[in-house]
């Protein structure tokens, strides 16, 4: 594909001033989220359900491209409309860049940011939404997010959510060893602005002392065995405390994958992850009528 597809559909969630695209397709950002959004892509035919779609990029950008919108079209092949959440960004400025700088002698005042919690609010905001509309009201939800948007579709895991969520599928997520209580590597430091590291504190997903963060859907986990950036301490920390605590998840932890392999790198023990993946998603979605049961 040459161009991008455009979104069938493209929601604002708050009032804000418009998100603008860094890059070139396939390999736009969004470096700087002044106003929540859904992009939402359609499943050609009736939809046998849906999936909310969270981007990673470490909770300073937004990978739309890579992790967002070619996850939706994938996903679109199994029968599901997706929506890619473009949420605000934890410790960010709220308003754009002056475009003047002060006056000479006058301190610039600090500027406001989004507090730790936003991306969580931001992704409540759309499942709100969803609920409200008559295509998405009564389809199943599959929360689904890669990187650090894979903590976040953790976080909403564990939220009371208005729709039926049927399972929550991951990859290569930071989900619990950035808190400062269960680093790893042990030692590291705090990671900057200081609302991403609270929200990592405020949210470890998957921590057997930390109940409000175990999942209560089925987890599809990928990730890579020597990841440098999200060492697999977190899928382990994860699996364990949903064994302990009667869970179901099914992981696969890959010998050779970089981390950010997403769809496109299939160089490596990873190359099939879509594959089982999507066979773990059509387990667990209704059955379309007629369909057989085999």
């Amino acid at each position: 594909m040459t161009s991008p597809a455009a979104a069938d559909l493209v929601t604002v969630l708050a009032e804000g001033p418009p998100n603008t695209l860094a890059g070139t397709w396939p390999d736009r950002s969004y470096t700087r989220v002044l106003r929540p959004e859904l992009h939402s892509f359609h499943a050609p035919g009736t939809a046998r359900g849906q999936a909310l779609v969270c981007a990673g990029g470490g909770y300073l950008q937004l990978v739309h491209d890579k992790e967002g919108v070619e996850v939706a079209q994938w996903l679109n092949t199994l029968g599901l409309d997706a929506h890619v959440l473009v949420h605000r960004l934890p410790g960010q400025p709220c308003q754009p860049r002056p475009e003047a700088p002060a006056a000479a002698g006058q301190a610039a005042a600090p500027p406001e940011v989004w507090p730790f919690d936003i991306a969580l609010q931001d992704g409540l905001r759309a499942a709100a939404h969803l609920a409200t509309q008559p295509r998405s009201a009564t389809l199943p939800l599959l929360l689904a997010g890669l990187s650090s948007g894979g903590h976040l579709a953790g976080v909403l895991a564990c939220q009371p959510l208005p729709l039926r969520t049927f399972g929550l599928l991951v990859a290569y997520a930071p989900l619990n060893a950035n808190h400062r209580l269960y680093k790893a590597p042990a030692g590291k430091p705090d990671y900057p602005p200081p609302e991403k590291q609270a929200f990592y504190d405020a949210w470890p997903i998957g921590i057997t002392a930390e109940p409000r963060g175990l999942p209560h859907l089925p987890v599809f986990l990928s990730c890579a065995l020597h990841d440098a950036l999200v060492p697999v301490a977190h899928a382990l920390n994860l699996v364990q405390a949903l064994q302990q605590a009667g869970g179901d998840v099914e992981a696969h932890i890959f010998p050779r994958a970089p981390h950010g392999y997403a769809l496109r790198e299939r160089a490596g023990t990873h190359a099939h992850w879509p594959e089982l993946a999507a066979r773990w998603v059509q387990e667990r979605l209704p059955r379309a009528p007629g369909s057989s049961a085999d």
